[in-house]
Order: C-alpha cells, then structure tokens, then sequence
C-alpha cells in the first residue's frame, strides 16, 4: 500500500497535467538530450509526448538521467510527419514548429494556453522541411548572442515553461483537466508505477 503523502502528491501532479499540452520529438537520437526533455515535459504537466522517428532509432533512456520523469509521461510512436499531425489535428491540437525560418515568429508572440503541440526537431538537421511545411506555424526563440541556436531540450524547455507561465496566469492549473473518472482510473494506474 502507498503512503498517504505519495498518494496525496500522485493526486496533486495528476490534478495538474496539462493534456491539451504536448511535445513532438522528431528523431532526436542523444539520450541525454530525450531524457531532458521528458523532464521539462513532466516538470509543466505534459501527460504525453509525440515520438516522430522517421530515421533515427529512438535511443535507450537511463533511469538516472531522465530522473524517471519518462516513467509519468505517456509516450506514442509515429513512423510519419503525416500520421502524426493528423492525429494531433484530430484531438484539437495547433501544431508549432520550433525553427529559424522566414516565417518563424517568436515563441512569446504565440497563444500557448490553446490546444498546443511544439515539434523539435533532430539535434543536426532541426525540424525536418516536411515538418516545419506541415505545422500550423514556426517559431522561434529570440537570440542575442553570436549563437544562433540553443541545445534542443534547453530550447524545449525555454518553450515550455512560456507554456506554463501563459497557463498560470490563464489558471489552467487551478481546476483538473481530467473529469473525476479519468483521474481515478489514472490514479489507479500510477499506484502501480
């Protein structure tokens, strides 16, 4: 039997995970780097994250370096850029690419309170051009520096915590996203964990 406080805290999370939030991971292929963005992704309340692997292989996460987070953050697999954004526009999603290009916008310019799926893209080549054309609209991270690019889960987590500020101050935190049964059978579920 869990622990009254590890029931009390596995309610809390649960009452702030944020479904109509998510990530697209598009053949990133560091570990390290799929381990900090699945702890980004549950530090604002990500209930699932999107793994778009096209060419590379999805990498062998260690426990110790994602801190477990991958263990609370469901994941779902899609072999194309296609598949994928169908489905994310099927359940309500606007789907934002994360890349330097001539339409980009800044991140900060963008409603992310809404229904939204981020895509990041492979740690060399970016967001793939199928990807960035398909999205609803690019965005990007206002630089300063002579660098013109952050590491990708450092610029997964910039995006996400804008994410989490814009739905702090729209209150999406204070209330469930679940009804009452979809919390008690999730509840359920992570006891087992």
């Amino acid at each position: 039997m869990k622990s009254e406080r590890r029931q009390e805290k596995l309610l809390a999370v649960l009452s702030h995970r944020q479904p109509d939030l998510t990530i697209v991971m598009e053949n990133i292929h560091d570990p390290h780097n799929v381990s900090a963005m699945f702890r980004s992704a549950d530090a604002v309340g990500i209930a699932q994250v999107q793994l778009l692997y096209t060419k590379e292989q999805f990498p062998k996460i260690g426990k110790k370096s994602s801190s477990s987070a991958n263990k609370w953050v469901e994941r779902r697999k899609f072999p194309s850029v296609k598949e994928c954004y169908a489905q994310l526009r099927s359940e309500g999603f606007f789907i934002l690419a994360t890349r330097l290009d001539e339409r980009a916008r800044p991140i900060y310019s963008f409603d992310l309170s809404v229904p939204t799926a981020l895509v990041f893209g492979n740690e060399h080549a970016g967001v793939s051009d199928e990807a960035a054309a398909l999205a609803d609209a690019t965005a990007m991270i206002p630089m300063m520096g002579m660098i013109q690019s952050l590491n990708v889960s450092v610029a997964c987590g910039v995006c996400l915590f804008e994410a989490l500020r814009q739905r702090l101050q729209a209150g999406k935190y204070s209330a469930p996203s679940y009804s009452r049964n979809q919390l008690q059978v999730l509840f359920g579920d992570w006891l087992k964990k």
